[in-house]
């Protein structure tokens, strides 16, 4: 359960206010602070946040439209709990989507942002190497934010910054499709091997086999 001392009040001179209280939000669901099956009264959050209504209430709406925060008229608004098919369904759409956005970025992207992508794709196959599920996902995450940014795609980047909450939360817990390590860890290297040398298409057809999709 959370409480007033979980929240700092945000900053009215910073971001624009609505997308803060929308940030801010989000990231109280992501660790735990707003739990699944937890209510959410506009007022009281207003309040944590030293803020007025409108920017909760609008920020409530937006994470609404992304599955975080179920609505039920004049009973209930609160934190959504992802059911299985929610997760088998963000996990398709985050491997297709990653895979549009490598087969874009790679061809296009500067050198220091494809140093950057190799840089974290080794850090991908280190993880696998070790089995490490956890890192292999928080690397993977990194990896996403780089590559939707260096696609220079200004549709792929506000997808990104509107969904990117949900995607992260309704991942949680996530295991690889490649259950053994050795030949998932070789994908990885081929994956690797086609972002450094700038080929997108072939980036693209390996994460989705790496992701179990054809």
């Amino acid at each position: 359960m959370s409480t007033a001392a979980s929240f700092a009040p945000v900053d009215p001179t910073g971001a624009i206010l609505g997308d803060e209280v929308y940030e801010r939000l989000g990231d109280a669901i992501l660790d735990g602070r707003l739990a699944p099956g937890e209510r959410l009264r506009d007022v009281e959050l207003a309040t944590w946040l030293g803020v007025s209504r409108t920017p909760v209430r609008e920020a409530l709406q937006r994470l609404e439209r992304i599955g975080l925060v179920e609505v039920a008229a004049n009973r209930y608004t609160r934190v959504s709990s992802p059911s299985d098919a929610v997760r088998d369904d963000t996990h398709e759409f985050a491997a297709l989507f990653l895979g549009n956005a490598v087969s874009l970025a790679v061809p296009r992207c500067s050198d220091e942002a494809l140093a950057d992508a190799v840089a974290i794709v080794d850090d991908i196959v280190e993880a696998s190497r070790a089995d490490d599920h956890g890192e292999i996902m928080a690397a993977s995450a990194r990896l996403f934010v780089l590559i939707v940014n260096a696609t220079e795609n200004v549709a792929f980047q506000r997808v990104m910054q509107e969904g990117d909450v949900a995607i992260r939360r309704n991942l949680g817990g996530w295991h690889p499709s490649i259950e053994c390590p050795i030949e998932r860890t070789t994908e990885y290297v081929a994956f690797r091997e086609a972002v450094a040398t700038r080929d997108g298409a072939l980036a693209e057809a390996t994460l989705r086999r790496i992701h179990g999709l054809r």
